[in-house]
């Protein structure tokens, strides 16, 4: 407990939290989880993309991460050019106010350091960049919490990515990829330590009931155009995507097995909308799942899940439910292969729904023993992630020190 003569530990939050990607708020669900066990006393608020629905959601205040409003809408308009210009440089000031106030900034997880989903240099990367920056100026300690990294090939997104990791009082990884790359862009990884992801320290949804007649399967959908690299042919690898699962789920369907829609951000309604009107099967449904906890009941509920998104994989491997990823990068084949089930993965780029079939009938035949495998590596991943709270609280809330405390300069 905090001695009364000292006041409790400021801790911020940030990222793009409340934006309407469940896997992201899962990540921050998992540290302010661990915050209210092992530092209840902690003040924590955060600078976000949605703070009305963190504050709603969780409890805690929350402030705007960017001034401008259209931040990540494509600005034509010179009026909207010239505000969104504008906007960068009031976030400096922003920012710099919000970080100074803290004693501890976390980032909770999610792919902060990679681009394997388009992304532009003066969008996140910028503000990861201010924040690490202001960081080591005001002395507060930033902390990169079980963060998603990729070699990137774009050099200011690079240049960004790696001064922000570099003025980072601690990093931590959620697969040994992510680590190697930070490394290969220059970054002294020889005191950062891996972890699995945040979203496994989540509490388990109860199992499902075991039953002789073939059940539900859910299939994970996303709004998939391929990476920063693939701008030029985005168009034909999302409609490559959108025939190759829609066959899929037709097969199902027309093989009597009922499928649910899930997706992982708001962004991916349009997709389970046109499958929904190209199937038009009473067997095929949307989830309406909010959270990582209800995809994750869905995954429970589940014969077997086919999923797409990264954190749609981890709620059903969580929920121990034999799943088969449709990859779009090598985290998602690193995750698989963690978990034990690195030969059930298929590319999202090219979808082959009649291979995808051949791959999800392997799948279910061997559902009991991957279930049990997958018990297994659950419990190894909570052991795994009790070391990671336990090295955070170390290396951010030492017992006798709750002033600011700059690291040496890189």
């Amino acid at each position: 407990m905090t001695p009364a003569h000292r006041s409790p530990v400021r801790v911020g939050v940030f990222g793009l939290l409340g934006s309407g990607n469940l896997g992201n708020d899962g990540s921050l669900e998992a540290v302010l989880g661990y915050l209210r066990a092992e530092h209840p006393q902690a003040a924590v608020d955060a600078l976000c993309g949605g703070p009305e629905v963190v504050t709603a959601r969780y409890g805690i205040p929350a402030t705007r991460l960017h001034w401008y409003r259209g931040e990540y809408r494509t600005a034509s308009r010179a009026g909207a050019i010239v505000a969104k210009g504008l906007g960068k440089l009031v976030d400096v000031v922003r920012t710099a106010a919000w970080v100074r106030r803290h004693d501890v900034v976390i980032v909770p997880g999610m792919g902060v350091l990679e681009a394997t989903l388009p992304l532009r240099p003066w969008g996140f990367p910028y503000s990861l960049f201010l924040l690490c920056a202001t960081g080591r100026l005001f002395g507060t300690r930033v902390a990169l919490v079980g963060v998603g990294a990729d070699t990137i090939a774009d050099r200011p997104t690079r240049a960004l990515v790696r001064r922000a990791a570099r003025l980072a009082a601690y990093r931590s990884y959620r697969d040994t990829l992510s680590r190697d790359a930070m490394r290969a862009m220059g970054v002294d990884t020889s005191r950062d330590e891996v972890y699995p992801d945040l979203a496994f320290a989540l509490p388990a949804p109860p199992a499902g009931t075991p039953s002789d007649a073939p059940g539900p399967v859910c299939v994970g959908v996303m709004d998939f155009h391929g990476g920063n690299d693939d701008r030029a042919r985005a168009e034909e690898i999302h409609r490559r995507y959108l025939d190759g699962t829609t066959r899929f789920v037709r097969a199902l369907a027309e093989d009597g097995r009922p499928v649910r829609l899930l997706t992982g951000d708001e962004c991916d309604a349009p997709v389970v909308a046109a499958i929904l009107d190209a199937v038009d099967s009473p067997l095929v449904t949307a989830s309406g799942a909010a959270s990582l906890a209800d995809l994750m009941k869905e995954a429970a509920a589940a014969d077997a899940v086919v999923a797409t998104r990264y954190h749609n994989l981890v709620c059903a491997l969580k929920a121990g439910t034999p799943t088969l990823a449709l990859s779009y990068a090598a985290k998602s084949d690193a995750l698989m292969a963690r978990m034990g089930l690195d030969a059930y993965r298929h590319p999202a780029r090219e979808v082959d729904a009649d291979r995808l079939l051949e791959q999800f009938r392997a799948l279910e035949k061997r559902s009991a023993e991957l279930r049990r495998t997958l018990a297994e590596r659950n419990q190894a991943a909570a052991r795994r992630l009790d070391q990671q709270f336990t090295a955070l609280t170390t290396a951010l809330f030492p017992v006798a020190d709750h002033t600011h405390a700059p690291r040496e300069a890189p």
